[in-house]
């Protein structure tokens, strides 16, 4: 079964940086694949896209912050000015289509 395993969550200051990786053998090359999180309390909502053409898009309250990228079989996300807003858990799946099985995701707390 495909599996997406999340990695690279941790516990940062206001204005600190972290890189979310995805790794999967379900992640293919067309596939448009996205980042998606989840606060306490809200729905799982997407953050950023990138298609196989390495075209990306982002939510508005992230963009200049977040960068998306890919390559074969995984996906990572460079979170950079982090704010306590951005605390949540992290996934990764595709962001058109049929889902894949969701992860654990990868918890990211921005606190002082």
């Amino acid at each position: 079964q495909v599996q997406l395993v999340e990695s690279g969550g941790g516990s940062v200051q206001p204005g600190g940086s972290l890189r979310l990786s995805c790794v999967s053998s379900g992640i293919l090359r067309g596939d448009i694949m996205g980042w998606y999180r989840q606060a306490p309390g809200k729905q799982r909502e997407l953050v950023a896209s990138i298609s196989s053409e390495r075209f990306t898009n982002y939510v508005d309250s992230v963009k200049g912050r977040f960068t998306i990228s890919r390559g074969n079989g995984f996906l990572l996300l460079e979170m950079n000015s982090l704010k306590p807003e951005d605390t949540a858990v992290y996934y990764c799946n595709r962001a058109a289509g049929e889902l894949l099985p969701w992860g654990q995701g990868t918890l990211v707390t921005v606190s002082s």
